[in-house]
């Protein structure tokens, strides 16, 4: 017992690791996800799966914003999930995929990031943010191939070059930085191809927030796994922007306008605003 407790002790004293992922698998690699035993059978299909995010940049920081239905099959089995999460007070991160994993796996990378601030008196750089996420994308492959695959979007507001930046993720947990824009899940298609006619260099944080909200308007229009904005029960896109004064969460009151001017619009003109010719 003496023995057992000195391995312990040893154990949480160590600072050979700012990693409080590695710190966990050493300690209890249980708690993790994607640390499981093998499934009998693919059950991708029957948990419900978050749908699209969108990302986009704009002069001193960048906005994301998701629907927020949740899909079992053609089953709708949530209509207001949250799927963008705060990760540290100048990042967030947006899910698609299975969407427990998903979920367990944002609340993992937030206490990460506190864990290295903590230990090591400063924030991770944005690259070093984006790796460490890219590591536990590339942790949960196991599972991802038995149908339980989460693919995440990262922002990051970076003050050594005053602009948002933005990382997508394969399978793998390979991590690729995106240029102005970037959409994830099944409706990502088309909210990319809003953005590509709606982005501009430049933009208010205002214009680039009502960019993102007609890219996922387009997303629902064409994907059914995609939620539109409920004004009946009143659930609205979830929107974030950050800057170098931080993240920030819009109200749904201040969605809610958004949301209403491009309905107002999309009334006399369905298919939304298209890009002028040049």
């Amino acid at each position: 017992m003496t023995a057992e407790r000195g391995w312990t002790n040893n154990l949480f004293l160590d600072t050979g690791s700012t990693s409080f992922t590695e710190f966990v698998g050493s300690y209890a690699p249980g708690l993790l996800p994607g640390r499981f035993d093998s499934l009998a059978a693919s059950v991708g299909d029957l948990i419900p799966h978050a749908t699209t995010i969108v990302a986009v940049t704009f002069a001193g920081g960048v906005v994301m914003a998701g629907d927020r239905r949740a899909t079992s099959g053609n089953y709708i089995s949530q209509k207001d999930m949250e799927k963008v999460f705060r990760t540290d007070d100048y990042s967030c991160m947006g899910i698609a995929g299975t969407a427990s994993t998903g979920i367990e796996m944002a609340r993992l990378y937030q206490v990460e990031l506190e864990h290295y601030e903590k230990r090591e008196g400063r924030e991770l750089s944005v690259e070093g943010k984006a790796n460490r996420l890219a590591t536990m994308v590339r942790g949960n492959l196991p599972m991802a191939m038995q149908g339980m695959v989460v693919v995440p979007l990262f922002a990051a507001y970076d003050e050594t070059r005053d602009a948002g930046r933005i990382f997508s993720y394969d399978v793998g947990g390979g991590p690729y930085e995106q240029s102005k824009y970037a959409s994830i899940g099944s409706g990502s298609l088309f909210a990319r191809g809003a953005l590509k006619k709606l982005y501009r260099e430049g933009a208010t944080a205002e214009e680039t927030v009502l960019a993102c909200i007609q890219s996922l308007y387009d997303a629902a229009d064409d994907d059914s796994a995609t939620g539109g904005p409920d004004v009946t029960r009143k659930i609205w896109p979830l929107v974030t922007v950050i800057t170098d004064e931080g993240f920030r969460r819009l109200p749904d009151e201040e969605v809610e306008g958004y949301v209403r001017q491009v309905l107002d619009a999309r009334m006399t003109n369905p298919d939304g605003p298209t890009a002028p010719l040049r």
